[in-house]
């Protein structure tokens, strides 16, 4: 029975059922967004203990329909959540502000596999009114457009919760000469590789700080209908050791304000994580937010901390996508799966899988579909889910390939990084040259690689890319879809030829001689032209510029055999 989840208890029946309008009965012995479904003796019957279990029944039932056509086979599926909130947030600051239809689509999706909580993280693509300079540029959502997608959402169980930085990851606010006076660090602050950075975060004990975020906080909560509010707080570059104690006030700050009262506040827990001392200044009301995006994280101690602790936490993976251009997929299985191990062992009271934006998001949204789905699955019931063969669920409950080859493409697709030598947490070595033109091909990021590893890698590509060329997705963005797989395969190809013509030298770019650099330069022409064409199909015109920067940055590089040094803050 191919459904996405896949429910925890399935009885098979005798026969044969049509597809009939189901009789929707209560029952109050289910958990809640549990149901029941019970189909045979000419008969579908959704019993449930609240109207989110006859709405998620009615998933089921469509995705049985969607499988088995016009009659259905009898059984009887019982079904509920392991754990209350099933969240996913979206990276719209960096750089893609996806359109409304966008999202609907999206959401639409996400409520199918039973998500019942979505978060569109905020840096600078709020339009609030008074603050224009921030966000001028951005093609930022408004009121009218968060009040829309948040009807919308309700009307599909699902929770739209806002999201905005409160703390790190200000700079887009700090770059203006208005704001910067409320930096920790007003002239910028200096990495462990001696580079000087622009400010990102806020200075907790300048008054004018808590007044922006009171102000931003009092002008986004109304237009949103949930009690709950995730205010960052997470990678305060620029903050000292010594300031610790400021952060910790912060919180409590934070927590006090009259704007948050009967909010649930939610924030990243990097800066706590793993030191109980910190952990016991977490204020009631606040729930800890444990992020880590690679497998191997340590979500089984930090939660356990929090459990002793008695501080309330959600544990959040990733869908692997960024940094990648293709994915990495088994890093996104375990990552997932380890995190709801961790959750269930020690008393999560959510999940929340995420998808980021770093380095101009260059992934396509395909890409980070494997992602979303396979976590929603493992969010719902990890012991029936945990194993899910999940490229024909891609195949029926994603992209509506009958022909059963995208899922499997897709998944291929994003295991042809481990091809190349390289081990860097959060992102695909073999594709770091395109974004950093200056590193060194076989040093670094992929110390140890081979100009046949890029090879195998490139042909892996081409066999892939026949693959989606033979897929036919019906979904109504199916076209896009194979448009866009094709582009970011056509990408990370390019990879794989630059890579090869740099380990013909000395790993550099210089070492490559200008007519195979000349080669290169026109191939990625013709992406990037296609990159913009894409990116407007899914997304508003905000945010593209700095996108295609990174790629124009390595056009230039082409062109001169002399990457900039300090491109990217590397």
């Amino acid at each position: 029975m191919n459904l996405l989840p896949r429910p925890r208890h399935v009885t098979p029946g005798h026969g044969r059922v049509p597809v009939l309008e189901p009789e929707v009965h209560v029952d109050d012995s289910l958990p809640p967004e549990g149901y029941e479904l019970r189909i045979g003796d000419h008969r579908v019957q959704v019993l449930a203990a609240d109207p989110a279990g006859v709405f998620y029944a009615h998933r089921t039932l469509a995705q049985l329909v969607a499988t088995e056509g016009a009659s259905l086979p009898a059984c009887t599926i019982r079904d509920w959540p392991d754990l209350p909130v099933r969240g996913v947030m979206l990276d719209v600051s960096r750089d893609k502000v996806p359109t409304l239809a966008t999202l609907e689509e999206l959401v639409e999706r996400l409520a199918s596999w039973k998500v019942n909580q979505l978060q569109l993280y905020m840096e600078h693509t709020y339009a609030y009114p008074g603050h224009e300079e921030v966000w001028r540029d951005a093609s930022p959502y408004t009121a009218e457009d968060v009040r829309h997608l948040d009807r919308f959402c309700r009307d599909r169980h699902v929770e739209l919760v806002p999201n905005q930085n409160t703390f790190g990851h200000m700079e887009r606010w700090l770059r203006h000469d208005r704001y910067r006076p409320l930096a920790m660090a007003p002239d910028g602050w200096t990495t462990w590789k001696g580079r000087l950075m622009p400010p990102t975060t806020i200075d907790p004990s300048k008054p004018g700080s808590l007044r922006l975020v009171r102000e931003l906080l009092d002008m986004l909560l109304p237009e949103f209908d949930s009690r709950r509010v995730h205010v960052g707080m997470d990678e305060p570059w620029e903050m000292p050791p010594e300031r610790l104690p400021d952060y910790l006030g912060w919180i409590r700050a934070l927590r006090e304000l009259p704007e948050l009262t009967g909010y649930e506040v939610l924030m990243w827990g990097d800066v706590v994580a793993g030191a109980p001392e910190r952990v016991a200044h977490v204020p009631g009301g606040v729930t800890v937010c444990e992020w880590g995006y690679d497998a191997g994280h340590p979500f089984d101690d930090r939660c356990a901390g929090y459990e002793a602790a008695g501080v309330p936490f959600w544990v959040c993976p990733g869908t692997s996508s960024w940094v990648s251009i293709l994915g990495r997929t088994a890093n996104m299985r375990a990552n997932c799966v380890e995190a709801m191990e961790a959750g269930l062992a020690h008393g999560a009271a959510g999940v929340l899988n995420t998808d980021w934006g770093d380095l101009g998001h260059l992934q396509y949204a395909p890409v980070m579909e494997p992602g979303l789905a396979f976590g929603a699955a493992v969010s719902w019931c990890l012991d029936t889910n945990r194993d899910l063969d999940l490229a024909p669920a891609l195949d029926t409950h994603v992209f509506a390939d009958h022909g059963g080859e995208l899922g499997r493409a897709l998944l291929d697709l994003g295991e042809v990084h481990s091809l190349v030598t390289g081990d860097f947490p959060n992102l695909a070595p073999f594709v770091v040259h395109l974004y950093y033109p200056q590193t060194v091909v076989g040093a670094e990021f992929t110390a140890g690689a081979r100009r046949e590893e890029f090879a195998a890698a490139e042909e892996r590509l081409a066999e892939l890319g026949a693959l989606v060329d033979r897929a036919r997705p019906q979904r109504a963005d199916g076209a896009l879809v194979h448009d866009e797989l094709e582009n970011a395969i056509a990408l990370v190809s390019l990879a794989c030829r630059d890579a090869q013509a740099r380990l013909e030298g000395d790993g550099t770019l210089r070492s490559v001689p200008a007519s195979l650099r000349r080669e290169l330069a026109k191939e990625l022409d013709v992406i990037v032209d296609r990159h913009r064409e894409l990116w407007l199909a899914r997304n508003r015109p905000g945010g593209l510029s700095e996108s295609v920067a990174w790629l124009d940055n390595l056009r230039l590089a082409y062109d001169t055999g002399e990457p900039d040094p300090d491109w990217g803050n590397y």
